[in-house]
């Protein structure tokens, strides 16, 4: 297996291995998320989406999407340490940092066969979703029940840990 930070590309390096891939007649797929707190959810998410192709690319939000998306306190983990984590997993190819709200220019710069997202969208509810009908992107919806989310754990932890100092 390759080492993990390999498959951490630039878009430019991405775009040329995904050349490679389309000349092979590979089916590739595009997953996209902040992945801050990683848990069961986005597992589930990634694991749905790779089986939808043969090569899964991951475009994470990187720290400057996080917090225009989610406020200054996010993200938790960093954008390096999230994007190893992601590019860590054997159902993962490759991993691409992206600095947008949404992942339309990375469809209009990848053209992934598949753009999956998880179930807390539907096909109509995807932002990207007139981009990839333009492109002829298949969107797909992946990955199961929607069980949790890195919000939900954090409040969680904030519950805990003012439970814990109660005396």
């Amino acid at each position: 297996m390759e080492p993990t930070s390999t498959r951490i590309l630039s878009i430019d390096s991405l775009r040329l291995e995904l050349e490679k891939a389309r000349e092979e007649k590979k089916r590739i797929v595009l997953a996209n998320g902040a992945f801050d707190l990683f848990h069961i959810g986005h597992l589930r998410y990634l694991q749905g989406a790779r089986a939808l192709g043969d090569l899964l690319v991951v475009a994470v939000n990187s720290d400057l999407s996080v917090r225009n998306l989610k406020g200054p306190s996010r993200p938790v983990v960093d954008q390096g340490s999230r994007a190893l984590i992601v590019a860590s997993l054997r159902c993962v190819d490759y991993v691409v940092l992206f600095d947008e709200s949404t992942v339309e220019p990375l469809l209009r710069i990848l053209r992934p066969h598949v753009h999956a997202k998880g179930s807390d969208y539907t096909v109509d509810t995807v932002p990207e979703r007139e981009t990839s009908r333009s492109l002829g992107i298949e969107t797909a919806i992946c990955g199961g029940p929607r069980i949790t989310s890195s919000t939900d754990v954090i409040t969680r932890i904030r519950r805990v840990y003012a439970d814990d100092r109660r005396p």
